[in-house]
């Protein structure tokens, strides 16, 4: 410990040795400079720098001998008497002994000791100079003063002084020298020490000048002999005293006067271990009995305790926890770790953080022999420094999580720890990068000397890892290693720190659906994680193939599907006499944790006419394959008479075509009414139906009413005809529709969802007017009559022509144009749809815009191709150039209400409404 001890005293010294030949600039502060201060402490001087005088410096001692300044060289100080003790933060004290070199010794009473303190700044050309004189008195000499300090071991003897009755016993007297108190040179001849006698324990015998050569201070001052050795020099050995190792120095002086010569026999024992560790305190023995020193038995006279250097009393002790205590091999110090006296060190071994604790205790002894009656004062200066301390700064995670912040703070680190950077999952950052980000970063300092440091990272910065272990539950993750150095070494060292949070605060995709006389209209929504799912839709996938089928739509917030009721993927649950319930499915769906995100179901009923009672006693009908007979195919289905299969059939439909009076059909009557009935099922060779295993009983029952008592009044009489009868054209009830196409393909409409469109003023609108549920060849569709209004009543006013009697309205400035429609892979029956496109406008009155929107109305009429008469003739029969319409819709000209009546199957459909947009050009 001693050794280390020493490295550790003079390191600053020893780097500032090749300073000393330069000529720097020096600036002279005397010794009443606030922080440097010096004191007396028994029989050493004890001068004390304080670390804001040495920051950033590099310090030289020099001592003061009348008009030379010599330089204290770790080897000289411990040859000397002088040492230093600093700690890593330039806090520092100098010690010199009162019985050390260049000290001026008055009687060995007064001492002044003169230093010079040289601070070197960062710039070698600058230097701070500081003295220090200091005057102490000490008179309380035992016959035997032994010290023990960092570097050296020194022990003084009392010499009689002789008078000249003494003199003339031949004892010497010795004579005033003016080098007394320095070191002696080999070749004086006056009065002085003349050789020394080492105990290894085996003698070894050397003249002044070698002892000195080999780091030994001996020198007499006016009533004492005084000799010195630094630690573990070649001349001491170290002995176990009661367990406790020590370092012993034991030397004879021969001293050589005018009338003889006189020896004196000079040892010290310094210990160099016996500290004992527990979690809280320090434990430091030393021997009772020093048997190096003591032949017989002992007195203590005087027991005290010290922190560097000086005394404290029992107040101080009491106050501090410090003990100090007796046994009968030993007395004890006891010093609790963390005692303000000592202070606490930051390391990093192995990049692990570790602190240790130092303290500088001092025991101070005065025992007197019981057979010489001679008195010892023995003074120990004794550095102790606990192991390594691993240390786990501890986490506190303050974060609430609904805040979405993280809150963490990680301490106590001692006061030397500095941060510099925190590495993230995304990189390194510096405290002020962190801070700028949005980060903030705090130190917090407390009054116990240590301080923790705190951050905030908001959840939705992208260093935060995070995952979702449920549907519903976001887990938020922050690893992180807070990157600190301890000063002044700039050692690293990493601190991790992991702080998680969960929230349920996951938004699942949302699915809405709508459905008109064809199709489901599906919506899906995204949630907070986006588009992170798979579509299933019915049984199937959604593929691309699937997408561009069911007309996808989709932008950054959700996707739209348009499937029509026969589509594959829907299924139908319930078949009526007009109408068939159908469903669609989606369900979303996570892969990667085969989670359930959404399930979705559809179920419409759609108007379809499934039996047909014919005047002839014909029936039609048509069976669907449905949901709860999944397993059934269709082709087997037979009426009651298992001959009577279906004339059409596939996976989906089964098309039945009998006459009332075959295929086991019952009839019953009921008042005014009879009732043909039959039944649609799974029969397998009986009249009994056939049950799946499987599948539940399939049965579908058709009926037709015909009207039996029913009395009508006819004229008869004869007359020649000129002609065959014929039949009239009869009336029914007919669905047709009217969409907006968004281009001049054809191929994509606008959704109900879509309305308004809005479109910019003359730009162009497609429209397309189809006859739905018929596979009639023989039917046509004509536009009779079409026109625009400013609200959703196709009567109101004002409004504008756009076909008037099946052709294009001349009268407008911007012709309405009727396409023509061929056969493709939708439209299978050219001649039950109709195209025409006009330019957007808008309704002005005295040069004013009366509304920027507009509804499109149309009349449409279905007529059979063999029918050429009247609006029947085809589109657009009259001639080219007529003029059909007047009103101006510029001048907000009102046109007439349109009849209702017809003669032929009309129909009344509407689009709209449309926005319209204006562009600068174009007003």
């Amino acid at each position: 410990m001693k050794t280390l001890a020493h490295v550790l005293l003079w390191n600053l010294m020893a780097a500032v040795v090749v300073l000393g030949q330069t000529k720097p600039s020096m600036k002279l502060n005397s010794q009443s400079n606030s922080g440097l201060r010096s004191d007396c402490v028994g029989n050493l001087m004890r001068l004390t720098l304080d670390k804001a005088l040495a920051v950033g410096s590099q310090l030289e001692v020099e001592a003061i001998d009348g008009t030379q300044h010599i330089l204290i060289t770790p080897s000289l100080a411990a040859q000397c008497g002088y040492s230093m003790e600093s700690d890593p933060w330039g806090n520092t004290r100098i010690y010199a002994s009162l019985m050390g070199c260049y000290v001026d010794n008055n009687e060995d009473k007064t001492f002044n000791v003169g230093l010079r303190l040289q601070m070197y700044d960062q710039s070698p050309s600058k230097v701070v100079t500081h003295e220090v004189t200091k005057t102490c008195g000490y008179s309380q000499w035992a016959s035997r003063e032994i010290v023990c300090d960092r570097n050296y071991m020194e022990v003084s003897n009392y010499m009689t002084t002789y008078d000249t009755a003494a003199e003339m016993k031949g004892h010497f007297n010795p004579k005033d020298d003016s080098k007394m108190n320095s070191i002696p040179d080999a070749t004086d001849t006056t009065p002085g020490i003349w050789k020394l006698t080492f105990y290894t324990p085996e003698p070894e015998v050397m003249v002044l000048s070698e002892a000195q050569q080999a780091g030994y201070g001996a020198m007499t001052t006016p009533n004492r002999l005084v000799m010195r050795s630094p630690y573990n020099t070649a001349e001491t050995y170290s002995e176990d005293v009661a367990g406790i190792p020590m370092e012993v120095f034991r030397v004879s002086a021969y001293y050589k006067a005018p009338h003889g010569l006189t020896v004196v026999d000079s040892a010290a024992a310094c210990p160099i271990g016996g500290v004992m560790f527990t979690e809280d305190v320090i434990s430091w023995h030393v021997p009772r009995h020093i048997t190096p020193l003591i032949d017989g038995g002992i007195k203590i006279l005087e027991m005290h305790m010290g922190i560097n250097g000086q005394r404290l009393d029992k107040a101080q002790m009491a106050a501090r926890g410090y003990t100090l205590s007796a046994t009968k091999f030993h007395i004890i110090i006891e010093i609790p770790i963390g005692s303000p006296d000592g202070y606490y060190k930051s390391h990093a071994p192995d990049y692990q953080y570790h602190t240790t604790y130092s303290v500088e205790p001092m025991l101070e002894l005065l025992w007197r022999a019981e057979d010489t009656q001679v008195d010892t004062r023995y003074k120990v200066l004794f550095p102790i420094t606990t192991p390594l301390m691993p240390q786990r700064p501890q986490v506190s995670d303050n974060t609430i999580p609904e805040e979405r912040v993280f809150k963490a703070q990680l301490g106590p680190l001692l006061h030397d720890m500095e941060l510099l950077n925190i590495t993230f999952p995304t990189g390194v950052l510096t405290v002020e990068e962190c801070n700028a980000r949005g980060f903030t970063i705090q130190e917090h300092s407390f009054s116990n000397g240590t301080k923790s440091f705190s951050l905030q990272v908001p959840f939705s910065d992208d260093v935060v890892l995070k995952h979702n272990p449920e549907p519903l539950v976001t887990v938020y993750f922050l690893p992180l290693i807070l990157g600190f150095i301890i000063l002044p070494e700039q050692t690293p060292v990493p601190c991790p720190m992991e702080v998680e949070a969960s929230l349920q605060d996951v938004v699942l995709p949302r699915v809405t659906g709508t459905c008109d006389q064809n199709m489901f209209y599906i919506s899906v929504t995204y949630g907070s994680q986006g588009h992170n799912f798979q579509t299933m839709i019915g049984t199937h996938e959604l593929t691309p193939e699937l997408a561009e089928l069911y007309r996808l739509r989709e932008n950054g917030t959700h996707f739209s599907l348009s499937v029509a009721y026969t589509s594959s993927d829907a299924v139908f649950e319930l078949i009526e006499s007009d109408s068939i319930k159908a469903r669609i499915d989606l369900l979303l769906w996570d892969s990667n944790n085969n989670w359930k995100l959404g399930d979705f179901s559809l179920a419409c009923n759609f108007p379809l006419t499934t039996t047909t009672c014919y005047p002839n006693g014909t029936m039609t009908t048509l069976t669907a394959k449905v949901e709860s007979v999944h397993n059934l195919l269709l082709s087997q289905l037979t009426l009651t008479d298992p001959s009577c299969k279906p004339v059409f059939s596939d996976d989906r439909f089964a098309y039945f075509s009998f006459h009332v009076d075959t295929c086991g059909t019952t009839r019953t009557f009921f008042d005014n009414y009879m009732l043909y009935e039959n039944e649609i099922a799974l029969y397998h060779h009986s009249a009994k139906a056939f049950t799946s295993p499987v599948d539940p009983e399939y049965r579908h029952k058709v009926s037709c009413y015909y009207l039996v008592n029913d009395t009508e009044t006819m004229a008869f009489s004869y007359k020649p005809r000129s002609n065959e009868p014929t039949a009239e054209t009869g009336s029914g009830q007919l669905m047709v529709q009217m969409r907006l196409a968004q281009d001049s393909s054809y191929n994509l409409f606008y959704q109900t969802e879509d309305y308004p469109v809005v479109k910019y003023l003359r730009e162009p609108l497609y429209f397309e007017v189809e006859l739905m549920q018929s596979a009639d060849p023989q039917l046509e569709l004509i536009l009779e009559n079409c026109w625009a209004t400013l609200t959703e009543d196709r009567t109101s006013l004002p409004s504008w022509d756009i076909i008037v009697d099946g052709c294009e309205n001349l009268d407008d400035s911007y012709m309405t144009v009727i396409h023509p429609v061929v056969s493709d892979s939708r439209v299978t029956i050219p001649s039950h749809v109709k195209r025409f496109s006009m330019k957007t406008f808008t309704f002005t009155k005295d040069e004013e815009v009366l509304k920027d929107q507009i509804y499109v109305h149309c009349d449409a009429v279905v007529c059979e191709t063999n029918n050429r008469e009247g609006i029947c003739s085809g589109q657009c029969v009259n001639p080219a150039g007529m003029s059909r319409a007047s009103p101006e819709r510029t001048k907000g000209v009102k046109r007439g209400r349109r009849s209702a009546d017809s003669t032929h199957n009309q129909k009344q459909i509407s689009s709209g409404p449309i926005l319209l947009l204006y562009l600068q050009s174009n007003l």
